[in-house]
């Protein structure tokens, strides 16, 4: 019995101290205001609005290639018997590229210069026929007028003389044709002969010595090589069809591209594509682009140009310290540079929310109640109203204004009209300004120190 009565003791100041334990957390969370909600100051981020420069951006990716590229395709077939060039070589116009083994074509020179003799002495003597045809012809003419002879020897005489003529001119047009046919050999042989077409980088080179290729005049034969000038790369970029309206040819980029990190680049519009490409054709994927080259205007591969050593003695003090190796297919991207305001009210672009003003229409009618239900479901049934605003700070109250945007940049919107600058915005937090903030909330704001003309007033 003394251990129960001992055991039952315990337990009850156990219970004692657990009850006096929930009291004083009552007496706590009623003191900090727990219970009842708590504070209802929300806490927010505010900035004033300002007079700024925006211009708008139009961002896309693409890669770098070079602005102009030849490819270099043979016009005849053959072994390539001397190739004087490798990649990444600078090459001169008109400097000798490779060759390709010219046997077939010189003796087809040979066989056609025979042809060419053999028609020529066919020529003469069809010339000598017509000459002697002639004579004849001549003195039966004679003949006849005198009517020593019938008018059938005349005419017979006549027509040989006509079909000796008509010899002698086919036989100068089979000349013609034999020279033609020379003129295209001697050309296909100066065509196994390759030359650079333009100044230039071997950018790629596809062959070697030794190897056939394939050329043809009507189909694009066996890609060799490919020359471009290094030192005039731009960047091909894909622009989605909603942002295209907006680019115009000149309008000025900046570049970022993989390879340089922390580093930006200018850049020039040079050329805006009329055709879209377009993928997932027919599916809820489909995209449309347009192409878009923009020129790097920032001096680029100076070293790939055998002028550096001359200019660097001519403007030293012009080339800049840090020249970019752009090489093709590296991967970049682009702002656009598309429209600029000047001296423009403007905010952060997280200031800047949408609230549906039909809401408030619905909420005052759950308050007047006392109206009837008709009324109350004739406002919810209202459609939504979704409006631009922003939130100010009116002496720890939140006021809702309603306002209009004009274009933005990566980081601040255009305020058309609504706000005035100098007006403190409230700019955060996220979750507060999406969702929970509505007009007349007291807030506090916790970043008054960042504000010099407020701290100073």
């Amino acid at each position: 019995m003394g251990k129960q009565k001992s055991a039952t003791k315990k337990l009850l100041k156990l219970l004692g101290i657990i009850l006096f334990a929930f009291i004083a957390l009552a007496v706590i969370a009623k003191t900090a205001g727990w219970l009842d909600g708590g504070s209802t100051e929300k806490e927010v981020e505010t900035r004033e609005a300002e007079l700024r420069t925006i211009t708008q951006l139009v961002s896309a990716s693409g890669r770098i290639q070079p602005e102009v590229e030849v490819v270099i395709r043979p016009d005849v077939s053959g072994e390539i018997i001397e190739l004087n060039v490798k990649e990444g070589d600078f090459v001169r116009e008109g400097e000798l590229l490779l060759r390709i083994k010219p046997d077939i074509y010189q003796a087809r020179i040979d066989e056609l210069n025979a042809s060419l003799l053999t028609q020529r002495s066919r020529m003469e003597q069809a010339r000598s026929s017509m000459l002697q045809a002639e004579v004849e012809f001549r003195k039966n003419e004679q003949l006849y007028e005198r009517d020593l002879i019938s008018e059938l020897e005349y005419l017979q005489a006549k027509n040989n003389y006509e079909a000796q003529q008509a010899n002698f001119k086919a036989a100068e047009y089979q000349i013609e044709s034999a020279r033609a046919q020379l003129r295209r050999a001697e050309e296909e042989l100066q065509q196994t002969v390759i030359r650079s077409p333009k100044d230039g980088t071997i950018t790629r080179l596809a062959v070697e010595r030794g190897e056939r290729v394939l050329g043809q005049a009507q189909t694009a034969g066996t890609e060799m090589m490919r020359i471009a000038r290094m030192e005039q790369m731009e960047v091909l970029v894909d622009v989605n069809e909603n942002d295209i309206v907006n680019v115009s040819p000149n309008d000025t980029t900046l570049i970022e591209v993989d390879a340089y990190p922390n580093r930006t680049f200018e850049g020039l519009v040079t050329e805006i594509a009329n055709s879209a490409d377009v993928s997932g054709t027919g599916s809820a994927d489909q995209v449309t682009n347009y192409k878009v080259k923009i020129r790097i205007i920032t001096p680029h591969n100076l070293d790939q140009a055998v002028d550096r050593v001359l200019a660097q003695e001519q403007a030293a003090s012009e080339i800049p310290e840090f020249v970019p190796n752009f090489k093709p297919g590296m991967s970049g991207t682009v702002d656009i540079k598309t429209n600029t305001v000047y001296s423009v009210v403007s905010v952060p672009i997280q200031a800047v929310t949408v609230r549906d003003f039909a809401q408030d229409v619905r909420r005052t009618s759950d308050e007047e109640s006392e109206e009837g239900e008709t009324s109350e479901r004739q406002a919810r049934n209202q459609d939504e109203d979704f409006r631009r605003v922003v939130f100010l700070n009116d002496n720890g109250i939140a006021k809702r204004v309603e306002v209009e945007t004009g274009i933005s940049d990566n980081t601040h919107i255009q305020i058309m009209s609504g706000l005035d600058a100098g007006d403190e915005v409230i700019t955060g937090s996220y979750r507060v300004l999406s969702r929970e903030l509505n007009d007349g909330d007291q807030i506090v704001v916790r970043n008054r120190n960042q504000i010099a003309s407020r701290g100073g007033n």
